[in-house]
């Protein structure tokens, strides 16, 4: 197997498509971490005109193959709107990305990464930055620390070795993304408890529960707030309409009223929390596929979930107020919010924020406040073309 040549190329047909999706269950058939992903799923992220990433982005994909064997992929993608955001927060004029990495030995990682930056330096782009899978709002960056525990919905996984592979190949780290996870059965230190209390006095300020019969008007207040808090991070691009309307035809089902909060100040959408089960725990068990009876247990587990993980995996406060006391105020105040839900209606025991930027201060010392520890890092890594 080692002695044959080994060969990129490009995913052009339904038969290279299908092996794209299907790789990981063989690289990863050992690996109890693992969470195998709904691979309808799968195919809608990489497909133009179900993803609206495409909308305003191009992507190729490859695998790598030995003899009839396939041993790896990679995508090599570029997003218009990323390509407009001023350089200094990361993106910028130039700059391509890879992604949805995966190779069964270092050869064969090699391979594909250059394969992605040919396409990327073909295409005009000067730097790449990675992994990203496929946008910056799905799976930023590589796992390189929390292996030892399987990810909360919406987070990615990675084979340990992947992270020399990415480095022997000329990246350097510029930005970690972190998790943190805590325990939600027990109350929080009694200085955020008195900081709650003094909010709940505050007669400013409300935390309402967002309205799911509202859908798309709630989703238009948190899109505002998002776009204003997150406008300045590294890494922003904006969100466009058409992916605000399929994120909330995808997360829909795992929304509910109680673990999504909306915080206003004299009645002002002023900050959100958005919370969700965590959805792997229902899905794990599928390895992947709906049929013949998987749709049947995912759709009873939808109706009132019970799991042992939330994740909070998007919170913001508007610009004018962020490094303000009252920026963490309100924020301590959804979170104590949507603890005590979380805890009572859907039996949780355990949280888990982030990601969050190693460099988001206030965001740390929130999660600090809350005596929540790292239990996950990714690493974004960049190289020049």
């Amino acid at each position: 197997m080692a002695n044959q040549e080994l060969v990129i190329t490009p995913v052009t047909s339904k038969a290279d498509r299908k092996a794209f999706v299907d790789l990981p269950w063989r690289l990863y058939a050992g690996d109890p971490n693992w969470v195998p992903p709904l691979k309808d799923e799968v195919y809608s992220l990489i497909t133009p005109g179900k993803n609206p990433f495409f909308g305003h982005a191009e992507a190729q994909y490859f695998l790598a193959r030995r003899g009839d064997r396939v041993v790896g992929r990679v995508s090599a993608h570029l997003d218009h709107l990323a390509l407009a955001q001023p350089a200094e927060q990361g993106m910028g004029p130039g700059t391509g990305n890879f992604g949805l990495f995966e190779a069964e030995d270092a050869e064969t990682g090699a391979a594909l990464i250059a394969t992605a930056e040919g396409w990327l330096r073909a295409k005009g782009m000067t730097r790449v930055l990675g992994p990203i899978s496929l946008s910056i709002w799905e799976e930023p960056g590589l796992l390189i620390e929390g292996f030892d525990h399987r990810p909360t919905v919406m987070m990615g996984h990675a084979k340990p070795e992947y992270r020399a592979m990415v480095e022997d190949a000329g990246y350097r780290p510029v930005k970690q993304l972190k998790t943190y996870e805590l325990d939600i059965t027990r109350p929080f230190p009694p200085l955020i408890q008195r900081i709650v209390q003094s909010g709940e006095k505050n007669e400013r300020i409300r935390i309402r529960k967002v309205d799911k019969s509202k859908f798309d008007s709630e989703a238009a207040i948190i899109l505002s707030i998002l776009n204003d808090a997150w406008g300045n991070n590294w890494g922003f691009v904006p969100i466009t309409d058409e992916e605000v309307a399929h994120f909330g035809k995808q997360l829909k089902p795992i929304v509910f009223n109680d673990l999504i909060m909306i915080a206003e100040l004299e009645g002002e959408p002023v900050a959100f929390m958005m919370t969700l089960p965590d959805l792997n725990e229902a899905i794990a068990p599928l390895n992947g596929s709906l049929f013949p009876f998987g749709w049947a247990k995912l759709l009873w587990w939808l109706r009132k979930p019970k799991v042992r993980t939330m994740r909070v995996p998007l919170m913001g406060v508007v610009q004018r107020l962020q490094s303000s006391r009252m920026a963490s105020q309100l924020a301590f105040m959804m979170i104590e919010y949507i603890r005590r839900s979380a805890t009572a209606h859907y039996g949780a025991t355990r949280g888990e924020i982030g990601w969050v930027l190693d460099d988001n201060q206030g965001m740390n010392a929130i999660a600090d406040a809350i005596e929540s520890k790292v239990n996950k890092v990714y690493q974004v890594y960049e190289k020049p073309l």
